[in-house]
């Protein structure tokens, strides 16, 4: 197998940049790494081309060990031929190495295990054969009739022997692919409802049938969820006519055989009983992992515009955390996230104590000059958000509120994390200050709850868990390298996300930082205890150190290029002097030209050229809404379906994949990404069901 052409061939790559990523890979560089600062070597492949690329590698890595592991396991049996070896080092999938090993597998005791401890297999062989003339098939059966061995009838060996060729016909990979084909191309899945009496949101799939080869991703993930949630039956209906006409041609070569009937009857046997159920499973499970792994991409591409939301600096953020029954949790934190002051309101059912909190409230904004109220978007936030906005009308100060996701706050906050930076607050309140944290520096915030828990994408909790937290972990670490991380004030649940920075090795960054004071060079960080040579050159380029003794150390120059940014530091390039100076320098014009881009802006945040999320002074009611009416609203979230956008109601309306463009839409992310800014208009409004369905044509 050479892996380099099929990764080549798969990516549309040239082999230099393939074979030098294996080999950077190979040697236990970081993605991060690989992606900043070895661009020559690559060819400048992004991040997300990278992960694809490993993860792609480390399949065809295992094929291949499966490959030698099967051939070693034929081979040690005494059957290894060949043509067969040929066909294995062939097979494209780790699927078609198991179907080729599958006659060979070590087998439970079976229909035909048993018919063969009976010594069946010589019979099953003369039928399989169709070579018996007239009239001698009872003389060959009557050989094999033996009380000794429990065969005492012609029935009896004539059946044992058809289990025999029931199985051999399963184990032949050739007659598998020829069948998921035609399931895939052919066959159907089909729901219907076991409770059809009850209201669900499966009502749709209570009598639902599509095309195997056309259903939707997201439309798999639900049956799904209602098949274990017990409201569907699912079944995949196959043509079973076409199938069986196809392995009797295939098999049956001479139709004039005494031995054709129970042919047939093995072939059919050997379908519904051992076949189908089989490649029903397959296939099922083909459809689920091709699903999640739809969902998982469209997961990570709404978290990366999360995470790198720009920060609300230099702003007084009083975060609210809703609620009906214990209140409202309320944080106050200055523009470094320290938590100011702390309380709770009860401006909601059954309190009701709104005047209360207004002035709760407006003593806390006016000692604390709160610039802008953050409030969760969970239970009781439409009742909350009304009650801000008419207190923001009651007072002079230029204050404004916005609604916040707060997907995971309360994960955070019973969390050891949330329990370690504050040790002495409640819970509830812990939720509160994640909340205003959240708003003031997403990235940092967001990084202290496991990715699934943010709250973006579709069916998270349905999906392969070990898959998606390596993929989501892989966003966080691109998103954090990206931005870069300060030294002297980031949190463990930060750096450990640095490239090439293990848990272990962010807490003893935080306890040399707490016995030694500030990081003042990158050049301490050897000094961390865990912290080698390699482990140095991976994360130092990452890790800022504002003030420090050297102001190279507050920009993404990596430790190793410092000699040439010394050189280059005064000077004014344009593109044909980079060229020159690349030769004179030997170091590559990709390199050079990030050196250049981070002199000309030193401590640059590239999440400050993201779209700025939208304040609000006043509430907007469901009631409001009329149809063709234009509004500014933020992508929420974006699913396969379409897009949810929050337009200052309650509920996020729906822009549906039809209205996204006047041109065809694939997938909605072609279009929007979370975080976005975009112009809507109403098409419909629900009241009752509490939907809104928008547009973004014509606007």
């Amino acid at each position: 197998m050479d892996i380099v052409k099929i990764l080549v061939d798969e990516f549309q790559l040239k082999p230099f940049q393939v074979s030098n990523t294996i080999k950077l890979i190979d040697e236990g560089n970081t993605i991060p790494f690989i992606a900043r600062y070895r661009k020559e070597q690559t060819g400048d492949l992004k991040d997300t081309v990278l992960r694809e690329l490993s993860e792609r590698l480390n399949y065809l890595n295992n094929l291949k060990d499966r490959q030698e592991e099967v051939i070693r396991l034929i081979e040690e049996q005494g059957k290894l031929t060949e043509d067969l070896k040929k066909e294995i080092l062939n097979s494209e999938t780790l699927q078609r190495v198991e179907d080729l090993y599958r006659p060979f597998r070590p087998k439970r005791r079976t229909r035909a295990t048993i018919a063969k401890e009976k010594g069946l297999e010589g019979l099953a062989n003369i039928i399989l054969s169709q070579k018996v003339e007239k009239g001698q098939l009872e003389k060959e059966v009557n050989l094999y009739i033996d009380e000794e061995k429990g065969v005492n009838t012609k029935e009896e060996a004539l059946n044992g022997a058809m289990d025999i060729i029931a199985e051999v016909i399963s184990d032949n990979a050739k007659y598998r692919d020829i069948i998921r084909k035609i399931a895939y191309t052919k066959g159907t899945i089909q729901t219907e409802g076991i409770k059809k009496e009850e209201k669900s949101v499966y009502e749709m799939y209570y009598d639902y049938t599509q095309s195997i080869k056309s259903i939707p991703n997201h439309r798999i993930l639900a049956i799904n969820r209602g098949e274990k949630e017990k409201f569907l039956k699912v079944n995949l209906n196959f043509s079973d006519e076409e199938i069986l006409s196809k392995l009797k041609s295939l098999i049956i070569t001479n139709e004039s055989a005494e031995t054709k009937t129970y042919i047939e009857s093995s072939i059919e046997d050997s379908y519904k009983r051992l076949i189908f159920p089989s490649v029903e499973r397959e296939i099922r499970a083909n459809l689920t992992e091709r699903a999640e792994k739809e969902a998982i991409n469209v997961f990570a591409l709404n978290l990366k515009p999360l995470l790198m939301q720009p920060p609300i600096k230099g702003k007084v953020v009083m975060g609210i955390d809703p609620g009906f029954r214990t209140g409202c949790k309320v944080a106050v934190m200055d523009d470094t996230g320290k938590l100011l002051s702390y309380t709770t309101v009860y401006p909601t059912e059954p309190q009701n104590k709104i005047e209360e909190t207004k002035k709760e409230l407006k003593l806390l904004i006016e000692e604390y000059d709160v610039d802008i109220i953050a409030i969760g978007n969970g239970t009781a936030s439409r009742e909350t958000e009304m009650v801000v906005a008419s207190m923001l009308r009651e007072i002079k100060r230029n204050a404004f509120y916005i609604i916040v996701s707060e997907a995971g706050a309360s994960v955070y906050s019973a969390s050891e994390v949330g329990q370690e930076e504050f040790p002495d607050l409640d819970v509830s309140i812990r939720g509160a200050v994640s909340i205003g944290r959240r708003l003031q520096d997403p990235l940092a915030e967001l990084v202290k709850i496991e990715p699934r828990h943010i709250g973006v994408g579709q069916y998270q909790h349905d999906l392969n868990q070990t898959k998606l937290d390596e993929a989501l972990t892989g966003v966080v670490e691109d998103c954090v390298n990206t931005v870069g991380v300060d030294l002297n004030t980031a949190s463990p649940s930060l750096l450990k996300y640095v490239a090439g920075i293990s848990k272990k090795v962010a807490q003893s960054l935080i306890k040399y930082r707490e016995e030694n004071g500030k990081f003042k060079n990158r050049q301490e960080l050897l000094k961390v205890k865990g912290l080698g040579a390699k482990t140095f050159t991976q994360c130092a380029g990452f890790l800022r150190i504002p003030g420090g003794s050297n102001p190279l150390d507050n920009t993404g120059v990596h430790p190793e290029s410092y000699t040439i940014a010394e050189k280059i530091l005064d000077k004014e390039l344009n593109e044909e002097e980079i060229h020159k100076l690349s030769k004179e320098l030997d170091v590559g014009e990709l390199t050079l030209r990030d050196i250049v881009m981070e002199l000309k802006k030193p401590g640059r945040d590239p999440r400050d050229e993201m779209p700025q999320p939208i304040f609000r002074t006043d509430v907007l009611e469901i009631e409001d809404l009329k149809k063709d009416m234009i509004l500014t609203g933020t992508v929420r979230n974006v699913v396969d379906f379409g897009t949810f956008v929050d337009i200052g109601v309650k509920q996020d309306g729906l822009v549906h994949i039809s209205h996204l463009s006047e041109r065809y839409v694939r997938h909605p992310k072609e279009i929007v990404k979370v975080g976005d800014i975009v112009k809507v208009k109403i098409l419909d409004v629900d009241k009752d069901r509490g939907r809104i369905s928008l547009s973004m044509k014509d606007v």
